[in-house]
């Protein structure tokens, strides 16, 4: 499932920047190459469920309102072969921002039908030994 499409981005960028970071060929065609953006699309995509996996059920069964800006903004930003300009870099960081609010459950996300994972009731459970390293054990050394 992706979360962003060409004609998101296109919306968003506009085509001449889409244009510039994706016609990279010896030749310039001057049209948006489809195989670099689905890459980036589909990387964007990877990161995103990376983060999801722990909490949420994938695929997801819809796609909530949150999520596409934030493949936008890593998609762009793949797109750069070098530095990004600040208001691409600024928008990557705030989407890695939210995507780890995600992840520890700050940010909630709207799935209709698909309900976080929760971790057992039981908590922490430890296991405590006898210290190798006492007072008495170390006479005369300190």
């Amino acid at each position: 499932m992706t979360y962003t499409s060409l004609d998101e981005l296109i919306d968003r960028y506009g085509e001449n920047m889409l244009i510039a970071l994706t016609d990279r060929g010896d030749a310039a065609t001057g049209l948006v190459d489809l195989d670099t953006v689905n890459q980036a699309i589909a990387e964007a995509d990877a990161v995103i469920d990376g983060f999801l996996k722990g909490r949420y059920q994938l695929p997801l069964s819809e796609v909530p309102a949150q999520v596409p800006p934030l493949s936008r903004a890593i998609a762009i930003w793949k797109m750069h072969l070098y530095e990004a300009p600040k208001q691409i870099e600024a928008e990557y960081r705030e989407a890695m921002t939210q995507l780890r609010d995600i992840a520890k459950g700050i940010i909630i996300l709207d799935v209709a039908g698909v309900t976080p994972k929760t971790n057992s009731s039981q908590g922490v459970m430890t296991t405590d030994r006898e210290r190798p390293l006492t007072q008495d054990s170390l006479k005369g050394w300190i």
